[in-house]
């Protein structure tokens, strides 16, 4: 089976030859592989099962000092966190849409190299990122405490400013299905350690309905949904599951209990990550980190799982860390590389 089937398979409700993975790294983490392989392609080290096409985070525009600005006008701080940023300036600084103008979601940007990559690495499961899809866009372009004080002050706001944030997504998920690919990707965080951060409430009445409508145009087109939502989001597993969606990530083991969940919703519910990277990657040995990637791939030997760290690799991690994990992952009987 090439890697494709196989993630096809596990998404299926079938059990597969081996456990799959697809790993990532942040730009220390990165570099660290790269100079411990002596190149910068490290695929052929790491055989990820995911082609991710499109662009997780978006692109930018360097504005000096540190600073990057997105298509949608948001300004970044990268001083200190170099793979994304934290939200320096807000472009909406009143509970309205009027003067504001989306980026184009069918731009070249997102889909230019796409047949290249697919020609490339055409053995893989492809998937097509939006990142910051839904109420983290949202709250990128109002602020957080501000949308925080929309839900209640502003709701018909917040209704409008989601529509028009799921109306650009349903566009660019339109045009990325028209090439060969398997699944579309949506990025957004709702959780914190502890619950949701808008509360069950207020993600039913606001978030649900758009997820319901880009799910369902992604279903529509007879491909697979995934998405990633850190922190305690469990609560939400049967409405998503509800919706179409079909692989979970990141699914942190400090927030979820990953042995109780796998065999829950196998055959309905996939998840993908649950290595931690708050614990076992950062503070554990080379052993601690091959006991547990161990452990999850003895759960996820009946299906329903894909291995991975719960998060890009932070740069805190030891090379001897990193290189534990992806060797016990291509050490499985069954995977032939």
């Amino acid at each position: 089976m090439t890697k494709r089937q196989v993630i096809k398979a596990v998404l299926d409700g079938q059990e597969p030859p081996y456990v799959p993975w697809s790993f990532s790294f942040t730009q220390e983490a990165h570099e660290r592989l790269v100079q411990h392989y002596g190149t910068d392609q490290l695929e052929p080290f790491l055989h990820n099962h995911f082609l991710g096409l499109g662009n997780g985070i978006g692109f930018f525009e360097d504005v000096g000092n540190d600073r990057v600005r997105d298509v949608f006008g948001v300004i970044w701080d990268r001083s200190i966190d170099k793979d994304i940023g934290i939200v320096e300036h807000a472009p909406l600084t009143a509970p309205s849409l009027k003067g504001y103008e989306f980026p184009d979601p069918l731009s070249d940007l997102f889909f230019a190299d796409i047949p290249e990559r697919i020609a490339t690495y055409g053995d893989r499961f492809r998937v097509f990122n939006i990142g910051f899809s839904l109420y983290e866009r949202a709250w990128t372009l109002r602020g957080m405490e501000n949308l925080m004080i929309d839900f209640l002050d502003h709701p018909t706001f917040v209704h409008e400013l989601l529509r028009a944030i799921s109306d650009y997504n349903i566009a660019q998920a339109r045009k990325a299905m028209t090439f060969d690919i398997d699944a579309v990707h949506f990025g957004d965080d709702w959780g914190q350690q502890h619950g949701l951060q808008m509360g069950p409430a207020l993600w039913r009445k606001f978030i649900y309905p758009e997820l319901k409508r880009m799910y369902g145009a992604v279903r529509e087109a007879g491909k697979y949904i995934s998405i990633h939502s850190c922190g305690d989001v469990d609560e939400l597993f049967d409405d998503l599951v509800a919706i179409g969606l079909n692989c979970f990530n990141p699914f942190q083991p400090e927030v979820m209990d990953v042995a109780t969940l796998l065999p829950q919703y196998r055959g309905r519910l996939t998840f993908h990550g649950g290595l931690s990277t708050q614990k076992t990657l950062p503070f554990g040995t080379p052993e601690e980190v091959r006991a547990e990637t161990r452990r999850l791939i003895a759960l996820g030997k009946a299906g329903g799982y894909i291995l991975s760290p719960a998060h890009a690799v932070e740069g805190d991690v030891p090379l001897d860390n990193m290189l534990a994990f992806i060797d016990e992952a291509l050490s499985q009987p069954g995977f032939g590389g």
